[in-house]
């Protein structure tokens, strides 16, 4: 007789301790995220989204190919642009020169991730847990401040070289800029100018051309980063999943 009540009292036993294992469980699931897996998650995130930003603009066509980073040259530049293309082959020309400052870029992004990579290293506790919690575009603003100069120093060499390369009679795009932007700043600061309400065109082309480039370029990581945060099927690494699943329910 004691044996039939024994038997239900352990499997309430039993019962209650799969209950109680199971809270262990969700509870072990849950626990806060440590500073070390803050840091090493962003430092792969940004890893992982720099360099596919890098790979995707490095390919041919990265940049030309793509409407939302080709670069065009600047509104100033449309009277150029508007008298060349009148004569015979002159559109083509404009288009040629618009390729090779694209190739340019294209060139120079297979040389970012290094730089990305060496400012990701020296990411600190502040900066994760900042990025972390910070807008969509936070990881993003980082390594813009943080890898700006160098960036910029890697690009435009190669775009200046593009802009130098002589197209039609012996003339290269940095010429008839200078050119241009010359006659038109002597109207525009003359009596006349003034009163017509000219103002001085100052765009240097390279740095202009140098920084629509970088633009492109933080607009995919940008874009890499959201995707991150907002999409599940991106968190490739059980890391990254818990790391930014974190996010999901906030």
């Amino acid at each position: 007789m004691k044996f039939r009540y024994f038997l239900p009292a352990l499997a309430m036993l039993v019962i209650a301790g799969c209950a109680e294992l199971a809270k262990v469980i969700q509870s072990s699931g849950n626990m806060p995220l440590t500073e070390a897996e803050v840091i090493s998650g962003l430092k792969e995130a940004l890893t992982t989204g720099a360099r596919n930003s890098a790979q995707k603009l490095s390919a041919e066509n990265g940049y030309y190919g793509d409407l939302m980073v080709k670069i065009l040259l600047p509104d100033e530049a449309k009277i150029i642009v508007d008298n060349i293309s009148r004569i015979p082959g002159g559109q083509q020309l404009i288009e040629d020169v618009i390729l090779r400052i694209n190739r340019a870029a294209e060139d120079a992004a297979k040389e970012v991730a290094p730089i990305f990579v060496s400012s990701i290293t020296q990411m600190t506790v502040s900066d994760a847990f900042n990025i972390l919690r910070g807008p969509d575009n936070a990881a993003t603003t980082y390594l813009r401040n943080t890898t700006w100069d160098q960036l910029y120093a890697l690009y435009k060499p190669k775009i200046r070289n593009s802009t130098e390369k002589k197209i039609i009679g012996n003339i290269s795009t940095k010429d008839s800029w200078v050119t241009l932007t010359g006659k038109w700043n002597s109207l525009a600061n003359s009596v006349a100018g003034k009163l017509a309400g000219f103002k001085p065109v100052n765009t240097d082309l390279d740095d202009f051309l140098t920084t629509r480039a970088l633009s492109g370029m933080f607009l995919k990581v940008e874009g890499e980063e959201l995707k991150i945060r907002k999409e599940v099927s991106a968190r490739v690494t059980p890391l990254l999943q818990r790391v930014f699943g974190s996010l999901d329910t906030k």
